[in-house]
């Protein structure tokens, strides 16, 4: 199998696996039991927490663990929000948010919360001329992306969070498709929260954080002692060491929060996606093939692309003959008759929405992959095109 779906999730990288089975074996105990098993848990809790820190540029301190993003953005709108001053309950948010977020911005509206949506150009990209605009003294949270789960461009985040500053709300950053693929540095980034999931970057579901910069308040959603006072729950110990093993494989930060190692894999994945764009561009007639975001700043491995019109369903029925798994967009949005909430709010025509398709490359995609995909579709469609 050719898996084209990285953005979806990924498979548990085998010292992850490796490391979560030790855990769950030697440190099953409660870390907050006063007991020795309880405090050899506490440790290694401790050592994740700051091994997490280490990999991401923060303070251990500022690392919540969650149950994955969900959970975090969650975490985030909710408890800036109702730590906010009283006269601060607008929330913006982008229009090509993920949507659960978008969820939870709708559940905040049926509450009574003002939540106003940060449009975004026809290129995919917030207008933050118009975020700018929107800012005013009762607003309590701005959220946006890092990267775009279905584009894959990358989000004016430090800018907007400015923006935000200037005008006294908060900035929350969902970075879940940013983070294993491209440097990142929290501290650098001047954001209050940021949110990312283990399963993105080779490490097992049911498992993210929060990271929350020191001197920021958090209302926390529920009431327990765990995690400072901030996320009730007893800690998931075996996903939390998994996830902090699957950061440490990223390689640590160095001076100027560079990393040489991601660096390196994000070259050769951009090179990647670079030419099965360019191959299969070359192998329709002009003008055939679409690619969303091209020429800007993407993820090295996210490509968002349509064959003419023919619909996501014909294409990926048809890569799914080649043993290629692929997705028409977010993987929790996959399979319904609508378009994508992304491409809409980027003004495309319905009909050319709903021809997306979104092929994500990662760690485990080859020259030969690519070379199989470039030759094998073009065949299978040009018939079909044919007969539009």
């Amino acid at each position: 199998m050719i898996y084209l779906d990285h953005n979806a999730t990924t498979e548990p990288a085998p010292e992850v696996a490796e490391a979560m089975l030790h855990t769950l074996r030697t440190c099953w105990a409660n870390a907050s039991s006063p007991h020795e098993p309880g405090q050899q848990s506490k440790r290694t809790l401790a050592a994740a927490r700051a091994r997490v820190a280490q990999a991401l540029g923060c303070k251990p301190a500022e690392v919540i663990f969650t149950s994955g993003a969900t959970e975090a953005n969650h975490l985030a709108l909710n408890g800036l929000l109702q730590a906010a001053a009283a006269d601060r309950r607008r929330v913006l948010i982008s229009a090509v948010e993920h949507a659960g977020l978008l969820r939870l911005g709708a559940a905040l509206a049926s509450q009574g919360v003002v939540v106003d949506t940060i449009p975004v150009l026809p290129n995919g990209l917030p207008d933050l001329a118009a975020a700018q605009a929107l800012l005013g003294p009762d607003v309590a949270v701005v959220s946006l992306m890092a990267a775009n789960n279905e584009t894959g461009l990358l989000m004016p985040a430090i800018a907007l969070a400015e923006l935000a500053h200037q005008a006294g709300a908060r900035m929350h950053v969902d970075a879940t498709q940013w983070v294993g693929k491209l440097p990142l540095h929290f501290g650098e980034w001047g954001v209050d929260a940021l949110s990312l999931s283990a399963h993105k970057f080779h490490g097992p579901k049911g498992v993210g954080a929060l990271l929350l910069r020191q001197g920021v308040t958090l209302q926390p959603q529920w009431p327990g002692s765990q995690e400072r006072n901030r996320r009730a729950g007893t800690e998931n110990l075996p996903a939390i060491v998994g996830m902090a093993t699957a950061l440490d494989a990223l390689g640590s930060l160095t001076e100027g929060g560079q990393d040489t190692v991601m660096n390196a894999e994000a070259q050769r994945v951009e090179a990647l996606r670079d030419a099965l764009e360019d191959g299969l561009l070359q192998a329709f007639p002009p003008g055939t093939v679409h690619v969303w975001g091209k020429g800007l700043p993407r993820l090295p491995g996210t490509s968002l692309m349509r064959v003419g019109e023919l619909s996501a369903d014909a294409v990926l029925q048809r890569l799914g003959r080649l043993g290629v798994a692929a997705a028409s967009g977010a993987a929790c949005s996959s399979g319904g008759n609508e378009p994508s909430h992304v491409l809409q709010a980027m003004g495309v025509p319905r009909v050319q929405a709903l021809a997306a398709i979104r092929l994500s490359l990662g760690r485990s995609t080859t020259a030969a992959d690519v070379a199989a995909v470039v030759a094998g579709l073009p065949p299978l469609l040009l018939p079909l095109l044919e007969a539009a």
